[in-house]
């Protein structure tokens, strides 16, 4: 059984949900770990942001550690502490973000639910994500297939 959710939120299935939204950034505070004189750098940066849509989380807490490997081109690898709601269901969750950024400014990022981190409604939540973010973009858009 499929239902849309006319808002775009949520999609549910007899194999899972999946639910959409947008990421905001509300602070991003990058230092400098370590460089080279002519090839990469690494940096560690904190990230708090804000999810709306089918999963709601204010100021969530971020951490990455980032590869530049030019001057705007790299990797990066994060945990992010997510305290709201997936769909109506509270509680806490992690995750694991694994993703690349372009010298245009586009970040493409996949993302996988810590197993086991789930709290409270969230409780032995599972799935995977992803998105996608344009330079210049106040806000981008998510998915996150789950299981409950």
């Amino acid at each position: 059984m499929t239902t849309a959710d006319t808002t775009g939120s949520t999609i549910s299935t007899t194999t899972g949900s999946t639910a959409t939204g947008s990421i905001s950034f509300a602070d991003w505070t990058e230092q400098e770990a370590a460089s080279s004189p002519a090839g990469p750098r690494t940096a560690r940066a904190s990230v708090a942001n804000t999810f709306t849509g089918g999963i709601e989380a204010v100021r969530t807490a971020c951490d990455y550690s980032i590869a530049y490997t030019t001057g705007h081109e790299g990797a990066f690898t994060g945990m992010e502490l997510v305290t709201g709601s997936v769909d109506g269901r509270h509680g806490t969750f992690v995750l694991e973000q694994r993703g690349t950024f372009a010298a245009d400014g586009t970040i493409h990022c996949a993302f996988t639910v810590v197993p086991g981190s789930g709290t409270e409604d969230l409780a032995g939540l599972t799935g995977t994500g992803e998105y996608t973010c344009r330079p210049g973009a106040e806000s981008f858009p998510y998915s996150l297939n789950y299981r409950l």
